[in-house]
């Protein structure tokens, strides 16, 4: 594995702040008994996960198995943004949802299956979909923000107030039979989404998967993933993705990591910026 820029090494550590409690109930000494067995987790650790505070937007295919995994490892408060509901054909995919609840709000759908796997975590619900004006607020209330959204009005104004909110961003994609991955920290010094893709694409040449189509476990995957990832930032574990871009290629089972440094001419966090606000995201 190719070593982590000197910048991530440096920033890629538990967020500081008072000491943790490590005052666990036997319920949770036995819940998460798998995670606190690990050395590199331990007690401590699972006292970081659970106060821990984790936006996922998009509560579809890769939303799905994300919050599903936050939950089961006890990440404290989860919010969950998304301003659908449940339809038959989502259900090939979307596995935090059911049968019985098509035509449910996704988020009130969502919450009820993360709290029958696991009581103990809060999970807020957030049925809009964010806009100009709802996303910095939204996001100064989490630690950490993962992107699952299915179109790149989102993707591009997520990606955007989270750089000038200075708050970390997992984001995951799939199409068809392909996904992919990355971390985006440019307030540690790590590239912004705009780095890799400076403008959203223009109009029919990036199909949906309403259009194009999407091989179902492939979300699963890429959802599973995007979770590893969230855990390993809020404990500061091992390598990150910040400044690397995970592509994985189901039909041919390849995965690539493909090296992406800051952009010094990137309109978002370059040398000379260009945009200094949201105000390109509003109608």
């Amino acid at each position: 594995m190719p070593d982590l820029p000197e910048q991530d090494v440096k920033n890629r550590r538990p967020p500081s702040g008072p000491p943790l409690g490590l005052d666990f109930s036997e319920h949770e000494v036995q819940r998460y008994s798998r995670h606190i067995l690990l050395a590199e987790v331990g007690g401590t650790g699972q006292a970081r996960l659970r106060e821990a505070r984790v936006l996922v937007v998009g509560a579809g295919g890769l939303g799905a198995p994300l919050s599903l995994y936050l939950a089961a490892a006890g990440i404290g408060t989860i919010g969950l943004v998304d301003d659908d509901v449940v339809e038959l054909s989502n259900l090939q995919r979307q596995v935090v949802h059911a049968t019985s609840r098509i035509g449910t709000a996704k988020v009130a759908s969502a919450a009820e299956t993360l709290h029958a796997l696991n009581p103990l975590v809060q999970v807020r619900q957030h049925p809009f979909r964010l806009d100009a004006d709802t996303v910095l607020p939204l996001i100064a209330a989490y630690d950490l923000v993962c992107d699952g959204s299915d179109n790149f009005a989102t993707r591009y104004l997520l990606a955007d107030a989270c750089a000038l909110g200075a708050r970390t961003l997992v984001s995951a994609s799939v199409s068809r039979f392909e996904g992919q991955l990355s971390t985006f920290a440019p307030h540690r010094g790590g590239p912004c989404y705009r780095c890799l893709h400076p403008v959203p694409p223009g109009p029919g040449t990036a199909p949906s998967c309403a259009e194009a189509g999407v091989f179902g476990a492939v979300t699963g995957v890429m959802g599973t993933l995007q979770a590893t990832e969230v855990l390993k930032e809020v404990l500061g574990l091992g390598e990150g993705l910040s400044g690397r871009v995970l592509a994985w290629d189901a039909l041919a089972m390849r995965f690539h990591l493909i090296r992406l440094r800051p952009d010094p001419d990137c309109p978002l966090c370059g040398r000379h910026p260009r945009i200094h606000d949201l105000s390109a995201h509003r109608a």
